[in-house]
């Protein structure tokens, strides 16, 4: 059964499409069908994974205004997932969706003829809780949440998980955590230990075990149009998401085994 992930934090600049492209690329790696939906209008998502955003035919704009199918927009990357781009357009979409019948669902229903033909649905929200993220915690099984060891950052949490219960009561009451990533972590200093204590002893098995590094390779892989392991496949950025991969599909495995 197809799992569809939003992978969002209010806050920007904690990782959170680092994490959507190079998970992507990781899972796909192990002949996952992935899809992965980038829903910001800056569009890094989609830069990235190689794609020339002022270049694309269609877009997730297109989608979200019933103008393309998800089929029709979603192009293969080099590195074997498929992506549902996105540019500056996207507003266009955001500002219509507050005025439409489905504007809470939206993305839901462009995504369910497609989401047979994946294993795992990936969307990169955009850094604040407009109508796009709430289209994608709607559409979505659950959220990763990627998240910096520092003091605001547990902060920021407390206003997303406030959040997550409304789109719960109001709109997806299934919607779950799927977990809680560590990211650009550094084990050198005290406050980054104190806070991922307090991760550890709030979130409990919910907080990832793999921790993401703060990694020069890593952050310049984004600039290439390339997700880390094709840029520098011997980094510790690139081992650290394939660790996550590793243990996100454990994690999986165990849920269906749970629940056969």
């Amino acid at each position: 059964m197809t799992k569809i992930i939003a992978i969002t934090n209010q806050k920007g600049g904690v990782g959170k499409t680092t994490t959507a492209v190079n998970l992507a690329a990781s899972l796909a790696a192990t002949k996952r069908r992935i899809l992965l939906i980038d829903l910001d209008p800056q569009g890094n998502a989609s830069a990235g994974s190689g794609v020339n955003k002022q270049a694309i035919t269609y877009s997730i704009n297109d989608v979200l205004l019933e103008e393309a199918s998800a089929a029709d927009a979603a192009a293969r990357t080099e590195w074997g997932y498929d992506i549902l781009p996105s540019n500056g357009d996207l507003t266009v979409a955001e500002v219509r969706l507050l005025t439409s019948e489905k504007k809470e669902c939206g993305l839901k229903a462009a995504l369910d003829p497609v989401k047979a033909n994946y294993d795992f649905i990936l969307i990169d929200c955009p850094p604040s809780l407009n109508m796009l993220t709430v289209n994608a915690l709607v559409a979505a099984d659950s959220i990763l949440v990627p998240i910096q060891c520092e003091y605001y950052a547990l902060e920021g949490l407390t206003s997303l998980m406030t959040n997550i219960d409304r789109i719960r009561r109001s709109a997806n009451p299934n919607l779950q955590l799927e977990g809680l990533l560590r990211t650009m972590y550094d084990g050198r200093n005290r406050l980054t230990i104190d806070v991922s204590e307090q991760l550890s002893a709030h979130f409990g098995e919910k907080l990832f075990q793999t921790v993401i590094p703060r990694n020069v390779r890593l952050a310049e892989a984004p600039s290439h149009g390339t997700p880390i392991m094709a840029y520098d496949k011997r980094s510790q950025g690139a081992t650290a998401y394939l660790a996550l991969a590793g243990e996100f599909l454990r994690r999986h495995e165990s849920k269906e085994m749970e629940t056969a």
